[in-house]
């Protein structure tokens, strides 16, 4: 687990400035504290900031092969490089190290781009080949290790795990991409493949890009790899739990592959619960869990961790934040680079930072909730969508269009009363309904805040666009299947992904995650949707399979999410904060926004009149965002 870097003169073979390539490489250092090294050649650098993790004595990158024309920098893991290894060599490879490095340089050298395919694991790496003038640059099926490029107007490609890596180069260019605002305000995040800066990109999950030398323009990223929901396995539920107990702990078992102290988060819900206990079952010692409790009862998980501590003898740590623990506002916006609105991050932040105390590798439940149906959203999406293809969409948007402009949105009244969005959603199609439930604001209350002048610059582009896009390549008619193919795309990478990588690389944790390997998300997808979501439960065939390892009660108890008490916040310890942040100079003068709404909005939410939270959290984060890139700059 690594940070990356590199500077590659597509046009020529220009000399980089040595202090140049180490300022963009240590601009990450967090991310490998181990071992920092160059690799300069006419036209290229590569960089590379090491967490040791395998293989710690010869592990070093830049990797290159015996006759030095083959090279890599690489953040990750492959989970399957021993068996790969063994491959390599009985095709007559011979390796130097013992790292999972070099057999991505042995791969390349026997497979070409096709090395991709074989690789099981999360990863981010650069391939320069000498012999080709070729840069290929990688990332894993699932987004889970980050990838950001530019080309810069002299013909500079810049690239890193950060984004940071790209802005610290002087020849970058901070323009706002109005696009990626827009998607920011409707999501939290800005979803792959944009970035908030227009010359700026993420490569995106499953895909591969090969820059040529002499090569013009930017080269368009190739997909290797897609979910493909066949939802036709004949398999008996019986039969269903007892492979997917087994195909989990294969997935656990390759992930506990480690040189280091190795452990789990355990925050008490059905995932990260069933990892710890299959990893329980896998070693000889108590498996090292790490737990964050909440002094607010509303939001404390800490007794199911417990729970599951006591009945596999775990070695547990079990710290508790203060409720009002919202100190970290600066320090996140250094940490994403781009405006991030998942209030989680914080206890995310402070969870990273227990676990480095006691383990430098720790595995995590991500990906169950949207591989298995987990998610209250995708129960209530399907009781739309029935209504949905009840109806034409010509009748439902002449009827339910205007009850959802009419009725009142009433935050303060039982679930039931609060109609407004779910007549909404019924006027729409699929995709634009699932983009609306996702959305922090959403877009009538972007439309309102926007200024017409940021409106126009938007040259008529609107977040659904994008799920649109996606959902025309879902490639089926499930209407749990589409969702989760949207969650893939968008929800999972940009927001869970993103998080987790950052928090963990701020205190250089590595973070694995056996739920989210491709072999597992493929067998899973081939799954009819009714053994995910049964008679209302959500990840049905998951809870029977570990009914026999966990406690009732922390399988069934209703979800409870790693969440804050963001309303309370907003009206109590952080209402001065918030009034100054969401109504700063930066933000009236940064053209974006109206001012009466967004006065509007915080008396709203300081008066009770509506609970605004999630959006005032959106426009905190996003002022933290022009405030600390200004002071970066």
């Amino acid at each position: 687990m690594c940070g990356i870097s590199g500077l590659f003169d597509t046009q020529g073979r220009r000399s980089f400035d040595p202090a140049l390539a180490q300022r963009i490489n240590d601009v990450q250092a967090h991310r490998g504290p181990d071992e920092a090294d160059l690799y300069f050649e006419p036209g290229l650098m590569l960089g590379h900031r090491r967490l040791s993790v395998i293989d710690l004595a010869t592990g070093q990158q830049p990797l290159f092969n015996a006759d030095g024309t083959v090279g890599i920098v690489f953040n990750g893991e492959i989970y399957n490089f021993q068996s790969l290894r063994t491959e390599l060599e009985a095709l007559g490879h011979v390796f130097r190290t013992r790292s999972d490095t070099e057999v991505i340089v042995q791969a390349w050298m026997a497979w070409g781009p096709a090395c991709v395919h074989r690789l099981r694991g999360m990863f981010a790496f650069a391939i320069w080949d000498q012999r080709e003038q070729t840069l290929f640059m990688a990332r894993d099926r699932m987004g889970v290790k980050p990838l950001h490029y530019a080309l810069l107007p002299d013909g500079t490609m810049v690239f890193g795990s950060e984004l940071k890596v790209i802005t610290a180069h002087p020849g970058f260019e901070r323009q706002i991409d109005p696009q990626a605002v827009e998607d920011y305000f409707a999501l939290g995040y800005v979803p792959d493949p944009r970035c908030i800066y227009r010359q700026a990109h993420k490569l995106p999950p499953a895909h591969t890009l090969t820059w040529r030398r002499g090569q013009a323009g930017l080269p368009t990223p190739q997909p290797y790899w897609d979910v493909h929901f066949t939802l036709d396995n004949p398999i008996s539920l019986a039969d269903a739990e007892a492979e997917l107990r087994e195909r989990v702990r294969e997935s656990v078992r390759l992930r506990m592959i480690a040189d280091v102290p190795l452990g789990a988060f355990l925050s008490g819900g059905v995932d990260s619960s069933a990892v710890v206990a299959t990893m329980a079952g896998l070693s000889k010692l108590p498996v090292r869990t790490c737990a964050i409790g909440f002094d607010d009862p509303q939001f404390n998980e800490s007794a199911f961790a417990q729970m599951v501590a006591d009945r596999y003898h775990t070695d547990h740590r079990l710290e508790i934040v203060q409720s009002d623990d919202f100190d970290l506002i600066d320090t996140l916006a250094r940490l994403y680079d781009e405006p991030f609105a998942d209030s989680s991050a914080l206890p995310t932040y402070r969870v990273c930072q227990m676990a480095r105390k006691h383990v430098t590798v720790a595995l995590s439940g991500d990906g169950g909730d949207e591989s298995l149906g987990g998610y209250r959203r995708y129960r209530m999406h399907l009781g739309e969508e029935r209504a949905r293809q009840s109806l034409p969409l010509g009748v439902r948007q002449s009827v339910f269009g205007p009850l959802g402009r009419w009725y009142p949105k009433a935050d303060w009244a039982p679930r039931p009363l609060r109609a407004k969005t779910t007549f909404q959603a019924l006027a729409m199609d699929s995709a634009e309904a699932y983009q609306h439930s996702m959305s922090r604001l959403r877009t009538e209350q972007r439309r309102a805040l926007f200024s017409e002048s940021f409106q126009q610059s938007l040259g008529g582009y609107q977040t659904v666009d994008l799920f649109r896009q996606h959902a025309a390549q879902a490639n089926t008619d499930d209407p749990l299947a589409l969702i989760q193919y949207l969650d893939y795309k968008t929800w999972l990478v940009g927001d869970i992904n993103t998080k987790v990588d950052r928090a963990g690389m701020a205190h250089s944790l590595e973070v694995r995650e056996p739920l989210m390997d491709h072999e597992l998300i493929e067998w899973l997808a081939t799954l009819p949707s009714s053994l995910k979501i049964q008679g209302g439960e959500g990840k049905y065939v998951f809870k029977k399979a570990f009914e026999p390892l966990l406690p009732h009660d922390v399988l069934y108890r209703p979800k409870m999410g790693f969440s804050v008490p963001l309303a309370r916040w907003l009206r109590g310890p952080l209402a001065q904060r918030m009034s100054e942040s969401v109504l700063s100079d930066r933000m009236l003068d940064s053209g974006y926004f109206q001012r009466d709404a967004l006065e509007r909005m915080v008396q709203g939410h300081l008066k009770g009149q509506a609970d605004h939270s999630d959006a005032l959290w959106a426009l905190i984060m996003f002022d933290a965002f022009l405030r600390v890139s200004h002071q970066s700059a």
